[in-house]
């Protein structure tokens, strides 16, 4: 593009040795329709500031200025100044060049290797091997005017290889990085190197790590660290809310087993299951399947036979390993006539709902680990419950039916804690599922909290022991419509 725009059009300008070119930038200088920015540089933005035009176009600046620099140490991973102002290149000698206030910090070092990427003009990049070796030297500053990025970042970055692309990219980086190692004189490094990987594939003691991520991985638990922090931001939001107390009403065994059936209906309609209300309570009432949808008529019954049952619905995990066991358990139940879904087993698959993809199945038992601490530091049963039900669709554990143990397992959290469960009905499914994706997609937790807010007051108006009062006040609500076709009514009793 600079050499077919004319010059006095160009954001950045070059000083040029050649007289006709120099006494052109000169006049267009003197007429006011360029301007110098910095040693040797020139511009026709007359309105930016030169620190914001420079940074613009700092990889043409450098790459024309100092031809065969490679953008090397953090830079090589960063691609921009450190919030400093400081970036790292690898060149014939050692300097310090303040570049209208980017701090250019030369190296004296060694030229262009074969995969070194070229990425303008003269200037290069280091390749990812060549990159790892220049962070893991020795640095005597700190932070961002450090050469080298932190030790627990670049175990992250190796963690993460692995995670996305698996053991044998990692092992090229590593043996690429022993090939060039000698040739750089970066041998030391190199043996660092080798080390962070083995331990990261356990083949060395992981005790030389000190990322929490790659400390996981070493251990092998390894997980989704991006999820991780979504977690986290749901558990801010719940921990610095209060929450109304909702005592369950539903104290009889009758009354229990009656919410249970709806409960039960809505959370496989929600799925897809969907039958008609007469056919779901014939199918509970004889606890037979209906020949023609026997696997449909076992969900139900199912989910019916866990969230029917007080005691089972009072257990809760008190520890991590807990969460795993009381999750395949209540899976296994679920779904024992969906043999092919392997009913009871973490997924050995990926899944997906549409364009969403959730945690990869190398990554699911150590991202339900990882966000146990959050769910032990939560104190409200409402808060416990909010976030065990976002963790489990957000992982979703299992080839099928995680909305439905989502859900068992909120509502577990308020059983044990006497409060009213929670319903989702047909006429709120949108508004579920909205906030639900919000949250996963944009990361913020109100829409979805106050969704479960509005849903937990209609739900504790749900009792008695009377079915039929029970059917015609959910009648009464909206709860068995469409969201097109009404909104959810809350009535109180």
């Amino acid at each position: 593009m600079e050499n077919i725009l004319p010059i006095h059009l160009r954001e950045i300008i070059f000083s040029s040795s050649d007289q006709k070119i120099s006494k052109q930038i000169s006049k267009l200088e003197k007429n006011g329709k360029i301007r110098k920015i910095a040693q040797r540089l020139y511009s026709s933005n007359l309105t930016d500031q030169p620190e914001t035009i420079i940074r613009r176009n700092l990889f043409i600046v450098l790459g024309r200025l100092y031809p065969g620099a490679i953008l090397s140490h953090r830079s090589a991973f960063e691609f921009e100044p450190t919030n400093e102002g400081h970036i790292f290149l690898t060149y014939t000698y050692t300097k310090k060049v303040n570049l209208a206030g980017i701090i250019i910090r030369f190296l004296e070092g060694h030229k262009a290797l074969p995969g070194d990427n070229q990425i303008s003009g003269g200037l290069y990049a280091s390749q990812r091997a060549r990159a790892f070796l220049e962070n893991l030297q020795t640095s005597k500053n700190v932070s961002g005017s450090s050469k080298c990025l932190p030790i627990a970042t670049l175990e992250n970055k190796l963690e993460q290889i692995i995670r996305v692309n698996g053991e044998e990219e990692i092992n090229n980086i590593r043996d690429r990085a022993r090939e060039i190692a000698p040739e750089l004189k970066m041998e030391r490094e190199f043996e660092k190197l080798n080390k962070i990987i083995s331990a990261l594939l356990t083949t060395h003691t992981p005790k030389i790590l000190s990322s929490p991520i790659a400390v996981a991985r070493a251990f092998g638990f390894p997980y989704d660290p991006a999820r991780i922090q979504l977690f986290e931001n749901l558990f801010r939001a719940l921990k610095t809310r209060e929450f109304k107390s909702r005592p369950d009403k539903n104290i009889t065994t009758q009354s229990f087993r009656n919410f249970a059936f709806f409960e039960s209906y809505f959370s496989n309609y929600i799925e897809g299951t969907v039958f008609e209300i007469e056919e779901a309570k014939n199918i509970i009432d004889t606890n037979k399947p209906l020949p023609a949808r026997n696997e449909d008529s076992h969900d139900v019954l199912g989910t019916y036979r866990i969230v029917s049952n007080r005691d089972e619905m009072s257990v809760t995990p008190a520890k991590a390993d807990d969460l795993l066991q009381i999750i395949t358990y209540r899976h296994k139940i679920l779904l024992e006539a969906r043999p092919e879904k392997n009913p009871g087993v973490l997924k050995d698959r990926n899944n997906f709902a549409g364009s969403t993809s959730f945690v990869d199945f190398n990554l699911v038992r150590g991202t339900l680990i990882q966000s146990f601490d959050f769910f032990q530091a939560l104190d409200h049963p409402f808060a416990k419950a909010a976030f065990i039900m976002f963790v489990l669709s957000e992982v979703h554990p299992f080839l099928d039916g995680n909305g439905r143990i989502a859900r068992i397992m909120m509502n577990a959290e308020l059983v044990k804690d006497r409060q009213s469960k929670i319903i989702i009905p047909t006429v709120y499914r949108d508004d579920y599922l909205g906030t639900l994706r919000k949250l996963t997609r944009q990361g913020d937790p109100l829409p979805y909290i106050a969704m479960l807010q509005r849903v937990h007051e209609f739900s504790e108006n749900i009792y008695g022991d009377d079915y039929n009062v029970m059917l015609d006040y959910l009648n009464h609500c909206n709860a068995f419509l469409e969201h097109t076709e009404a909104r959810l009514k809350i009535i109180k009793r």
